[in-house]
């Protein structure tokens, strides 16, 4: 700089992330007094914004999410509006229409329009975003298979130029993640090439994850930081006293449950909590006890209604519920607004599955991310200790990707001939076999699988090895849209209030339903 050279005061300001995005971006984030990026957004973002496949691995509460979708309206701002031009996955509806509630200011004040499809759209939604795509859709993998199907929605994605995968961990060890990457390969035939951007806070295997989100060879950058965010385990096996043996004859249970409800009750009496249980039975035989003492502690899982569970994640919000009894269905990012302290009843089983559950507690950098395990039994004691050691040094269990599984290949085999109506088997092969799971699916492995769908009429076989569609076909990839275990429900009313309260599995309906019996569904008998 030349001597004597001198700058304006009101033109000295950091170079930060901020400052590749666009001008209404930086101005709207300005006037919420957002100046300056958390460490997750000053690393990926630039990478993000120069077209980079990104992985980012980030505790909870540090702006993942942000660094994801600034730089996702920053693209679309910039671009021709001629469809959808960005898709973000979630692998919970619940996760989705908490991603649209914090996406639809931001869409207001930019003018992108935002919205959720998956299962419980309406037909008028359905049919509104067929006639005139948001810019940005958020959706879950199975309702993006079916989207594939339309020929309208096939045109309005076409244009995709930007994915998402946000809580991808939740879906790289099972076969829904080796589903969504070929998923995603087909959405790259229509769309051609498209950036991609994988989110998540605990990732034990982050090489793995990535091939996952962006395919066996394409390049990729991951991004990982390690924000300081304090975590402050405790094992706990309460011992039943007098009182709690008393307590045990009122709710008819064990001293032992009693003494844990006793416990909980005295927590969640100073500190606003999440009760994160393993099994949805877990959370009824609690909720229910709770209930029975007039306690303000709700209950949430995956077989009660949309309506219940968002009722139940309002109230805590509000400060309605002290503590909210759950599965893994609030283990992920939905807001429900400030949590104090993290409660495992009985040990999580996983190391990963603690630190994403407690990292729901002091939910910002700086603060603590408190969480207790109660131990119900000696094993869950030396289980428990175990696994908070592993967390507290960080260590965590390595994620298997499933490879080559037979059933995803011929889930997605239909697929390509719900696409292309027919396709070449070299072709469909080369499009699969570009998914980081199928990456050394040979030949003759594929036409083993092939074989046998000719044999159940999913597909046939012509001439010059050319993959035809079959009717049955249709009805196969319909019925079977997601590698999650299918299992008939039955729906359970409220007569007075003339509601939908939830669902009962039919292993239970079979064993325990007749008329007259009674079940604790939402804590309620």
């Amino acid at each position: 700089m030349p001597q004597g050279f001198h700058i304006p005061s009101w033109k000295i300001w950091d170079v930060n992330a901020f400052s590749g995005l666009h001008d209404r971006i930086r101005q709207n984030l300005k006037d919420e007094s957002i100046l300056q990026p958390t460490e997750p957004q000053e690393e990926a973002i630039p990478a993000i914004l120069s077209g980079e496949n990104v992985l980012l691995i980030a505790p909870t509460g540090t702006g993942k999410t942000e660094a994801a979708s600034l730089p996702i309206f920053h693209r679309i701002l910039e671009s021709e509006r001629k469809g959808t031009l960005a898709v973000y996955i979630t692998p919970l509806r619940a996760l989705n229409r908490d991603m649209l509630r914090r996406f639809h200011e931001w869409g207001q004040k930019l003018s992108i329009s935002v919205a959720v499809r998956h299962g419980d759209t309406s037909q008028s939604d359905r049919r509104r975003q067929a006639l005139h795509p948001p810019d940005l859709l958020i959706t879950t993998p199975e309702t993006l298979q079916v989207m594939l199907m339309g020929k309208r929605l096939r045109k309005n994605l076409s244009t995709v130029k930007i994915v998402v995968v946000d809580e991808i961990h939740e879906m790289a060890a099972s076969k829904r993640g080796s589903q969504l990457s070929v998923l995603l390969e087909r959405l790259a035939e229509l769309a051609g090439d498209f950036q991609r951007i994988g989110l998540s806070a605990t990732v034990g295997s982050p090489e793995s994850v990535a091939r996952l989100l962006v395919g066996s060879n394409r390049s990729y950058k991951i991004v990982q930081t390690e924000v300081k965010r304090c975590s402050d385990f405790l094992v706990v096996s309460p011992t039943p006293g007098r009182a709690d043996h008393a307590m045990a004859g009122n709710l008819e249970c064990d001293p032992r449950l009693a003494a844990q409800i006793r416990f909980i009750k005295e927590t969640v009496a100073h500190r606003k909590c999440l009760i994160f249980v393993n099994t949805r039975q877990a959370a009824e035989v609690l909720g229910s006890r709770f209930r029975q003492m007039h306690e303000p502690i709700g209950v949430h899982h995956g077989s009660l209604s949309v309506e219940a569970r968002v009722e139940a994640e309002e109230a805590f919000k509000a400060g309605e519920l002290q503590g909210l009894i759950c599965t893994s269905s609030m283990e992920l990012g939905i807001d429900i607004g400030d949590v104090d302290h993290v409660i495992q009843y009985s040990s999580p089983r996983a190391v990963s599955r603690l630190l994403q559950r407690v990292g729901r507690a002091g939910h910002r950098i700086g603060l603590i991310s408190s969480g207790t395990i109660i131990a119900t039994c000696a094993d869950d004691v030396a289980e428990g200790c175990a696994i908070a050691r592993r967390a507290a040094a960080g260590l965590l269990e390595e994620i298997s990707i499933h490879e080559k599984p037979a059933d995803v290949l011929a889930n997605q085999i239909v697929g390509l001939e719900m696409d292309f109506w027919e396709i070449p088997f070299d072709r469909a092969r080369g499009i699969i076999s570009r998914a980081y799971p199928f990456r050394e699916l040979s030949g003759e492995e594929m036409a083993g699988v092939v074989a046998q769908m000719e044999d159940s009429r999913l597909v046939r076989l012509g001439e010059e090895g050319v993959l035809q569609r079959t009717k049955k076909a249709r009805q196969y990839y319909i019925e079977n849209l997601s590698m999650i275990p299918d299992e008939k429900r039955f729906n359970v009313y409220d007569m007075v209030g003339r509601r939908s309260v939830g669902t009962l599995d039919e292993a239970f309906v079979i064993s325990f339903a007749q008329p007259g019996a009674t079940f604790v569904t939402k804590g309620e008998i």
